[in-house]
């Protein structure tokens, strides 16, 4: 990948461009990340960097953790991902990217944790249709038929059935960078990204290119 960043999701406002035109921004707080580990391809086969976002009290973090971020003379962190950029090999531990590693006009893929909705019903979960509203139906929002008295007889594989809903890994591509202010570590994307409020993203050049 040639860019990502680890960010934070601060919510959801609308801005006007130059010509009156509304447009529905989601403010997400990107960045410094900070260069912890730097790999190799002499070393480990691939060249990467590690990057940590949000400081932590040092209490908050376990021995091993905390032999990690001394060793990279940098306080712990709360989130640690690796990336594979291109430009790993001229990074240097200690080195950070900021908000401004994106511009204006970029199209980005974001990836996040949706929001957990606890058990729902095949109709919330899925869209699927309902039974008759009438009483005497008595089958308004069953998940329907399972598998009828014949071969194979059983539940075939991904029936889409009641259960768990959100809480998983969501990525949403293709979304343009509308503003972004390397003052205050910000970046406006166009419409909804993954997750609530507070919620870790994941912003990386998108890989379908433009639309």
């Amino acid at each position: 990948m040639q860019k990502a960043i680890l960010a934070k999701k601060l919510g959801m406002t609308q801005i006007f461009d130059e010509v009156g035109r509304l447009i529905p921004v989601t403010v997400v707080e990107a960045g410094p990340n900070t260069v912890i580990q730097k790999k190799t391809a002499e070393n480990d086969g691939y060249d990467a960097v590690q990057v940590g976002f949000v400081d932590i009290k040092e209490s908050r973090a376990n021995k091993p953790q905390q032999g990690h971020f001394s060793k990279a003379g940098v306080s712990p962190k709360k989130y640690l991902k690796e990336f594979r950029l291109e430009n790993a090999a001229q990074m240097n531990v200690g080195d950070e990217i900021k908000a401004d590693v994106f511009a204006e006009g970029d199209f980005v893929d974001v990836t996040g944790i949706s929001k957990g909705k606890g058990f729902a019903g095949t109709i919330k979960r899925w869209g699927t249709g309902r039974g008759p509203t009438s009483h005497g139906s008595k089958y308004h929002r069953g998940p329907g038929a399972m598998q009828g008295a014949s071969n194979p007889g059983r539940v075939l594989k991904g029936k889409r059935l009641p259960g768990r809903m959100g809480g998983t890994k969501v990525t949403v591509q293709n979304l343009r960078v509308v503003k972004v202010d390397a003052e205050r570590n910000l970046i406006l994307v166009k419409g909804g990204v993954p997750g609530p409020k507070n919620g870790l993203l994941i912003i990386k050049n998108t890989v379908k290119g433009r639309r």
